[in-house]
């Protein structure tokens, strides 16, 4: 021992008599154990290694989250007897705060799955959950119970959330509430708010949180979401609301998007690698709506590395693609060292002041403004950044003098901070906050899942007017639905019923083939099964193209002739719009030239060269066998190619002429063969389905699925390559625009909504 001791106390020494030179003296494992989990190193025992405890599920680490290696070989904070390191349960906050009510059982802590039920004395009536659960992240499940009466209160009670302490007990105008919370938990949300004329309290209901607790994606998605949607969608209105909504963006308004992603030694780079992801996604899906941003994304430590310069947006047209591949490009730096938080806030600070001297005063008071920050918080570099983040906010409020009097200016600015890493300095994150109510604080405990949550930006029925929005990523929940929410499943029971499948173009029509109904067939034979599985639509009607008719050719050597080859179905009641519910692109209409992102008055031959510009142009369309819907890949053969591919026509069953030109109309497009690929072919259950693209994160039909040559897929059907022979035809819908107008693009009528369709 004595060995020892005069050991330690020499390599003490002899760092300590190095410290000015280039050596440094490693940390050690000596006392870090933790019991009942493990732990990592960001840099193995090396000056600046972070060292992260890890524990079970429903476990986290207790007295410290982490410990950083300094220079003289020491752990900060240092190891520690007592209280000894361990992995402790999950705790919720004190939910024993209910007025006018039991909690029970009654617990003097409440633990991770612990539930707990809420009960209000006679004369009071009970508001949010009647049983509650501790969840892994620390928060209980369901919302906050209350007990009130029916008064005269211009506001409905607010409340007292799990671990807060209310002062305020009368609800009028004009009257507070003030929280703060138990112990030594930290407040997140509103500590003061203010009961309006409307009825309506001001800022979000507060929470208390553990050091362990935590934001899920799914509240992100909810919170977050839910404001930046709105800053993503034009309104319209005739006067300055729309629902109750205030306009977030006006026509001609402009929206600024700043990012800034910590990348010092305290963020792992798998955070770093997560935020990429993210933000990659949340570009992506930005670029599905109606507004187009400007951005700014930047990476820094005791650097700013600007990946996006968003005053490169006010001189030439950046596509998205572009930041994306800009984004791939950037590698970090393993000598990052230090963070300078206040330098990340001047770089947005400064490229706003330039961005205001390039547009003019008068056009910068229509800039709306959405700054990001993923970040611990841990900065060590530059100082604090309060005073620039007021400088920004006087900037956008239109206020120098930071006595911001115009309330409405609110509006203008929001900033986000996502707390993330294994230890975040909250108190020194949330001031920095801003934005008119709802949450603008996340503590995150894993972004994982974070580019899942941004996807679901879009998700909201206020953009409901967006055709052709999806998602993309699998292993989630109805993945097959959310890919292709606008897909229909149609059945027409008779004596020998068919099937066939169809897409949703608008919330009361399905379009699919005419083929697919025979004479004596009536609406209340068809059934649609849109959305979940097994509920269906009513059919109001169902209405097949004037020119289409089976048996046209029979003298000619056409048995079964397909031209025109289009029906549209309308339900009796709109579908509900949702993320699996959700209409698709079609050509000539408004709604697809704003996904295409054409600019200015466009035609319905510019969407066409868009989507058709290829003479070998990859096209998809699905199939159904049982209950799995799958994809299947085909290419157009267009151009000096569709001639080789429609002569395969008159090889077809009950086909004895020798002109092509009776059997394949221009209204076709032919798909098939093994060459130059080796496409899919459609079987009998796949007509009427739609024959689509995507294009960029928007589904946009060309076509739908007619007819074949050759039967490859037998009485089963599925995804069955083609031979070399065999060809599929389909409807082109840009040749049966009249018809799709005069139906879905009706004005005199008030049964619903018509589409808008270009000029002729």
């Amino acid at each position: 021992m004595g060995f020892s001791m005069q050991w330690i106390c020499l390599t003490v020494l002899s760092c300590l008599l190095c410290m000015g030179g280039e050596v440094r003296c490693d940390c050690t494992e000596e006392r870090i154990q933790i019991a009942g989990g493990h732990y990592t190193f960001t840099k193995q025992l090396n000056k600046d290694s972070m060292l992260i405890y890890q524990c079970p599920d429903d476990y986290y680490p207790y007295p410290h989250l982490t410990r950083m290696c300094q220079p003289d070989g020491s752990w900060r904070p240092p190891p520690k007897r007592f209280p000894p390191q361990k992995c402790k349960v999950v705790e919720c906050p004190d939910p024993n705060v209910l007025q006018n009510g039991n909690v029970s059982p009654f617990l003097e802590r409440y633990f991770v799955h612990n539930e707990t039920t809420y009960e209000c004395y006679s004369g009071y009536t009970l508001k949010g959950s009647t049983k509650r659960v501790c969840l892994p992240n620390g928060k209980w499940s369901g919302s906050t119970p209350i007990c009130s009466r029916d008064t005269e209160n211009n506001c409905a009670d607010p409340g007292i959330p799990a671990g807060t302490s209310r002062t305020g007990d009368i609800f009028g105008i004009d009257n507070t509430v003030k929280y703060s919370c138990i112990g030594n938990l930290l407040l997140v949300g509103s500590e003061e708010r203010l009961c309006q004329e409307n009825g309506q309290w001001t800022g979000i209901e507060p929470t208390c949180y553990y050091r362990h607790t935590y934001d899920t994606s799914l509240e992100v998605s909810e919170s977050f979401g839910s404001a930046i949607r709105d800053s993503l969608t034009i309104l319209e209105p005739s006067d300055e609301t729309q629902l109750g909504r205030k306009i977030r963006i006006p026509k001609h308004g402009t929206l600024n998007i700043y990012i800034g992603v910590d990348i010092s030694e305290s963020i792992e780079q798998a955070e770093v690698d997560k935020a990429i992801n993210a933000i990659t996604v949340l570009i992506s899906k930005i670029s599905s709506f109606s507004v187009t941003p400007n951005y700014e994304i930047v990476f820094f430590s005791s650097e700013v590395f600007e990946v996006v310069k968003i005053l490169d947006f006010l001189d030439k047209d950046i596509k998205p693609k572009n930041m994306l591949d800009e984004m791939k490009k950037f590698k970090v730096d393993d000598k990052n060292t230090g963070t300078d938080l206040n330098l990340l806030f001047k770089t947005f600070l400064e490229r706003m002041s330039i961005m205001k001297q390039r547009v003019g005063d008068k056009n910068f008071e229509e800039h709306r403004h959405v700054l990001m920050v993923f970040t611990d918080g841990a900065y060590n570099m530059g100082g604090s950044p309060d005073r620039t983040v007021q400088k920004i906010k006087n900037m956008v409020y239109l206020d120098p003098t930071g006595q911001k009097k115009n309330e409405s200016r609110d509006e203008y600015l929001d900033i986000y901070i996502f707390g993330v890493g294994k230890d975040i300095l909250d108190t020194e994150l949330m001031p920095l906050t801003a934005g008119k109510d709802g949450k603008h604080y996340f503590r995150m405990k894993d972004i994982t899942n974070l580019n899942e949550t941004f996807d679901e930006i879009i998700d909201e029925e206020e953009v409901k007017g967006l055709c052709g929005l999806h998602k993309e990523y699998e292993a989630v929940e109805n993945a097959v639905r959310k890919k292709y929410p606008w897909s229909a499943f149609i059945r027409v029971e008779r004596e020998k019923p068919s099937n066939c499948i169809g897409s949703l173009v608008t919330s009361k029509f399905i379009l699919t083939a005419a083929h697919c109904f025979k004479f004596g067939d009536l609406a209340e034979h068809v059934k649609v099964e849109i959305g979940d599985g097994g509920i269906s639509e009513l059919v109001e009607e169902f209405k097949l193209h004037p020119n289409y008719n089976n048996t046209a050719k029979e003298n000619k050597g056409v048995k079964e002739f397909y031209d025109y080859d289009v029906a549209l179905i309308q339900l009796k009641n709109d579908v509900k719009i949702s993320n699996i519910a959700r209409p698709i692109c079609i050509p000539c209409t408004i709604a697809t030239s704003n996904a295409l992102q054409l600019v200015g008055a466009s035609t319905c031959r510019q969407q066409e060269e868009i989507l058709l510009k290829n003479h070998l142009e990859r096209l998809n369309f699905l199939t159904k066998r049982g209950n799995t819907v799958a994809l299947k890949e085909a290419h157009a053969k267009l151009g000096g190619n569709r001639g080789d591919c429609i002569r395969h026509a008159l090889e077809a069953p009950g086909i004895t002429t020798a002109n092509v030109s009776e059997v394949v109309t221009d209204n076709f497009i032919c798909t098939g063969g093994r060459t130059p690929f080796r496409d899919h072919i459609a079987c009998h259950g796949d007509s009427g389905g739609a024959v689509f693209k995507n294009y960029e994160r928007r589904t946009i039909q060309v076509a739908l699925v007619s007819w074949g040559n050759e039967d490859l897929c037998g009485s089963g059907g599925g995804v069955i390559e083609s031979g070399e022979k065999s060809r599929d035809f389909h409807i082109n819908l840009f040749r049966v625009i009249p018809f799709l107008k005069s139906i879905l693009g009706k004005e005199d009528q008030t049964d619903y909504t018509p589409l808008e369709f270009l000029p002729n």
